[in-house]
């Protein structure tokens, strides 16, 4: 009975030593074997693992080169660049047109009969002025501040400034704020000295602070235009 209760012992399983069955299970444990020694190494020492990844890998760096080498450039140094477009603007009757006249007739020696639309004129070798007179409607103002680089903004000095240059002056501090000089016509009406000197100072402090202190304020007096024309 003693015996019958002790654990029964099982006889231990023994490997096959030879035979198909004990090659291939040597051949499986080496493989294990130097799977792990060489995951100890320095991979980048040795060659690629895989020749298919390797040639992957190459034909793309193969592609990648060529497709930097064939993208399309545009040179754009070629042509002629884009004209200085300076904008006439100022309330009816103050002398855009006739500024414009005057302007054709100092860069061309040609007197201009009319204006109509926009004046490219040739100024320099690479150099191009193109005049626009700007109208005094609201979609007009705002069509000439967008493109406008110089704006020249008349006032007449007999009257003062109007409600359309600072309709005008507002669209320019909204789309970029160009540079912007003023001019002074009309002043010819004036027959005192001394009124004359306070007018262009009044007005050229008025410009300066909508503007900013130093703007540049040109004065024109017409009948000198009139003479040289």
């Amino acid at each position: 009975m003693a015996a019958g209760n002790e654990e029964q012992s099982h006889k231990a399983h023994r490997s096959r030593q030879a035979g198909p069955s004990a090659r291939k299970k040597g051949k499986i444990s080496e493989k294990k074997g130097n799977k792990f020694e060489n995951q100890n190494q320095n991979p980048k020492a040795f060659a690629f693992r895989s020749n298919v990844r390797a040639k992957r890998m190459q034909t793309r760096a193969v592609e990648k080169e060529q497709r930097r080498l064939h993208v399309p450039t545009i040179d754009r140094t070629t042509g002629e660049p884009a004209p200085y477009v300076v904008v006439v603007h100022g309330p009816p009757k103050v002398g855009k047109s006739l500024l414009i006249k005057c302007l054709m007739k100092h860069y061309t020696r040609h007197n201009l009969p009319e204006v109509r639309g926009p004046i490219t004129i040739v100024s320099g070798k690479q150099r191009r002025l193109q005049f626009v007179e700007c109208p005094n409607d609201m979609n007009s103002m705002i069509d000439c501040a967008k493109f406008a680089d110089l704006a020249l903004l008349l006032i007449d000095g007999s009257f003062g400034f109007e409600m359309e240059t600072f309709e005008f002056l507002n669209i320019l501090q909204v789309h970029g704020f160009p540079r912007v000089m003023g001019v002074l016509t009309h002043l010819d009406k004036f027959k005192d000295v001394k009124k004359l000197r306070k007018t262009k100072k009044h007005l050229k402090h008025r410009f300066w602070t909508e503007i900013y202190d130093g703007a540049k304020l040109f004065y024109l007096f017409w009948s000198n235009f009139m003479e040289s024309t």
